[in-house]
C-alpha cells in the first residue's frame, strides 16, 4: 500500500500562486509515476499532469500547460505541484495519485493509490 497526502491548498486570488505537495509512504515511492488530477464542483474528475518514476517524462492537460508544474524529491518522497497565473477555473479539489507503472499515465484507472485531496479556490 501507499499513502498519499496532500496539502498547500486554500484560497488565493486569480493571477496568484499556490504549491501543493504530496507525502507519500509505504512502499517504495520512487518506482512509481505520479499525477495530480482535481474534480470541480459539479464536474467529473479531470487529469492535470503527470511524472515519470525520475521525474524525466511530464505530461500537462492543455488547460494548465505554461502555468502549473508536476516536480518530485524521491528523497523526500514528495511529489510537489507549482501552480502559477491562477484562474478562477482552476478552483476544484486536487487528488494527488501514484501508479504502479514508472512512465507517465493520464487515465484516471491507471493510478492505484489515492490522496484524500486538497481544496483550492480561485476568487475573481
Amino acid at each position: 500500500q501507499v499513502q498519499l497526502v496532500e496539502s498547500g491548498g486554500g484560497l488565493v486570488q486569480a493571477g496568484g500562486s499556490l504549491r501543493l505537495s504530496c507525502a507519500a509512504s509505504g512502499r517504495t515511492f520512487s518506482n512509481y509515476a505520479m499525477g495530480w488530477f482535481r474534480q470541480a464542483p459539479g464536474k467529473e474528475r479531470e487529469f492535470v499532469t503527470t511524472i515519470s518514476w525520475n521525474g524525466g517524462s511530464t505530461y500537462y492537460a492543455n488547460s494548465v500547460k505554461g502555468r502549473f508544474t508536476i516536480a518530485r524529491d524521491n528523497a523526500k518522497i514528495t511529489v510537489y505541484l507549482q501552480m502559477n497565473s491562477l484562474k478562477p477555473e482552476d478552483t476544484a479539489v486536487y487528488y494527488c495519485a501514484a501508479s504502479l507503472s514508472p512512465s507517465i499515465r493520464v487515465r484516471e484507472s491507471d493510478y492505484d493509490f489515492w490522496g484524500q485531496g486538497t481544496q483550492v479556490t480561485v476568487s475573481s
